[in-house]
């Protein structure tokens, strides 16, 4: 019987091929499915891994195959297979819509031991002080992300919570690819990008002109006086089409659901790859 939050039938389908295989010697590992929906026991409920219920086995266990496979990568490949899924029966939307969001740091996250003193075997991301920063709202990370046109994920960024938004559009949409079902080269441009004024640039609009992506962005109030001020040689307002950017709502209303998951409205974990991971498996599971 399947447990409230465990994988159902038909996803353990789509996941279990992607799973890497036993590794070495040694015992038999569990079972996948158990450790997994270990692993979403703990993203759901936010609490210790020692806390973890007897019925999903040693907590060691789950925590040590979340380790293992954040360093083989499964993780992000089935998150490109259930995207290219949706592709290819013309589900997915790709009108993107990008926005980020602040977490909270719990004291738990900070501490982590600086690269080259680590025991742990992880590639530790290229994320700057392990995706924690001081904002106003204290210690914390930043979740940058682009949904599709149904607000389900598509890509993500973390970096620390002070740092700001536009500069993370770029890469945020440089880590779209969806590959084809049969032949051809993975789709990367998306039709259209709705982002609130925090994105709204010169050198991001010019970017969007060179990608033949439509920007629908409001100016702020600063651009707009400046070039009211240089009159004639100020240049026509960027075009921004109201209707289409109500349509944004949709990354925040995924930011709500993200958030759903306790360990991910506060941060615990030390390392910003596991923290990554632990966004990876929510987002499979929208």
């Amino acid at each position: 019987m399947v447990g409230r939050g465990e994988l159902t039938d038909k996803a353990w389908a789509v996941i279990v091929p992607l799973l890497p295989p036993q590794q070495g010697g040694g015992r038999r590992w569990r079972n996948h499915r158990q450790v997994i929906n270990a692993i979403l026991w703990k993203l759901r409920t936010g609490a210790p891994w020692r806390d973890l219920p007897e019925r999903y086995g040693p907590w060691k266990t789950a925590h040590e195959r979340l380790r293992l496979w954040i360093k083989d990568g499964p993780w992000d490949k089935i998150l490109d297979r259930v995207v290219v899924e949706d592709d290819a029966v013309d589900d997915l939307e790709w009108i993107i819509s990008v926005d980020s969001s602040v977490v909270r740091a719990h004291q738990h996250a900070a501490g982590a031991r600086k690269k080259g003193g680590c025991s742990d075997d992880i590639e530790v991301l290229a994320v700057d002080g392990e995706g924690l920063g001081r904002s106003r709202g204290g210690l914390s990370t930043k979740i940058h992300l682009a949904v599709d046109g149904r607000g389900l994920p598509m890509r993500f960024l973390i970096t620390p919570g002070q740092a700001g938004d536009n500069p993370q559009l770029v890469p945020l949409l440089d880590g779209i690819s969806v590959a084809r079902p049969g032949a051809g080269r993975p789709r990367c441009r998306p039709e259209t990008v709705i982002a609130d004024k925090a994105y709204s640039h010169p050198s991001t609009r010019e970017a969007m002109r060179d990608r033949r992506i439509i920007f629908v962005s409001p100016e702020r109030d600063d651009q707009i006086a400046r070039r009211a001020a240089r009159g004639s040689r100020g240049g026509r307002p960027p075009a921004f089409d109201v209707e289409v950017h109500r349509q944004r709502n949709v990354v925040e209303r995924c930011f709500s659901r993200l958030k759903q998951f306790r360990d991910l409205a506060t941060r615990y974990a030390k390392r910003a790859a596991y923290y990554q991971a632990e966004l990876t498996i929510a987002a499979i599971v929208l």
